[in-house]
């Protein structure tokens, strides 16, 4: 119950923002951190409540944003395409799952797996005429919400906000389930997983199709900000990079870690953007640099901090008194 109620305010409380101020810019800093947070939550669902790290999440977030595109070129309403984009991505997790999980690949060889089949996806991209090859796909201008296309970033910011609230409630129900409970003992010891009766197959493929189906979700909402979508957009290193990170800073496994993590590495795009903007592809090395420095001195990440202390002082308080 907690749980939910932080997530009641946050939505709250983020959905009243274009109410206080009328600000583009404002409201469009707050699209692009949700945006990021719902990349991060997606990731964070199969690489931190489930362990298996992926490089190449793009792959989920491209399928998403071309099967929202595709559609619409062939005169879909994006609503009723939204739930396809879901379904694409989420079997792509499952093909993806079934192939790698089934010869036991993980760690560092399942993430580079995912990262071959991310750029495999973008050359069959380049190469079939329905993706618009190196071209691209452009979106057909038709504002209204009921074609989800909004005059101002106040509908786009509530539309990423539900998308964040579903994913939010996703990994609420990761801590408190028993599949959530099954797929940690997975992340910490298959082994003993497999001893006390769980699947590990089953379990990490049901992970990565709910991680790609949240992946694909953030792939549709882009096509509908930006009207336009290409393969180095779509499969490209940078989506995936953008999701791992945010994950990783913020707090891998918990709930509101990625939260924590897409809005400080937003604001820190923002300022070297501002900052170096002669300079192309800093933001990525400012990434590097401070991913290095969170895994050496706060392996937890930005949720981590404080935890040891609290922890401390909770088995202080249980134990008993000379």
């Amino acid at each position: 119950m907690r749980d939910l109620a932080a997530i009641a305010l946050f939505v709250a409380l983020v959905a009243c923002a274009p109410l206080v101020t009328q600000s583009g810019v404002v409201l469009n800093f707050i699209m692009m951190a949700l945006y990021a947070c719902l990349l991060a939550q997606a990731w964070n669902i199969l690489g931190g409540f489930g362990g298996q790290f992926s490089f190449g999440h793009a792959l989920f977030f491209g399928t998403g944003a071309y099967v929202q595109a595709i559609a619409q070129q062939l005169g879909m309403n994006p609503w009723a395409a939204l739930p396809l984009a879901l379904l694409a991505s989420a079997a792509v997790g499952a093909v993806v799952g079934a192939l790698s999980f089934r010869y036991g690949l993980k760690g560092s060889y399942f993430a580079l797996v995912t990262l071959a089949f991310a750029e495999v996806f973008r050359v069959l991209a380049l190469s079939v005429p329905f993706t618009g090859g190196g071209v691209g796909l452009m979106v057909p201008l038709r504002e209204s919400a009921a074609n989800m296309q909004f005059a101002t970033r106040a509908g786009y910011l509530w539309l990423v906000l539900s998308l964040v609230a579903v994913a939010l409630l996703v990994s609420a129900w990761l801590r408190h389930s028993r599949f959530g409970a099954y797929l940690q003992a997975v992340r910490d010891n298959e082994d003993a997983a497999r001893a006390v009766g769980v699947d590990p197959f089953r379990v990490k493929l049901a992970a990565i199709g709910l991680s790609g189906a949240l992946m694909g979700a953030g792939g549709a909402f882009y096509v509908q900000v930006f009207q336009y979508i290409d393969p180095g957009i779509a499969f490209g290193p940078g989506t995936s990079v953008e999701a791992l990170v945010a994950a990783i800073v913020g707090g891998m496994g918990t709930l509101w870690g990625p939260v924590l993590g897409a809005l400080a590495l937003h604001v820190l795009a923002d300022f070297t953007r501002n900052l170096f903007g002669q300079l192309p592809g800093i933001n990525m090395v400012i990434y590097g640099v401070v991913l290095v420095l969170i895994v050496m001195f706060v392996p937890r990440g930005i949720a981590g901090i404080g935890v040891p202390v609290r922890w401390r002082r909770a088995r202080s308080k249980e134990s008993p008194r000379e």
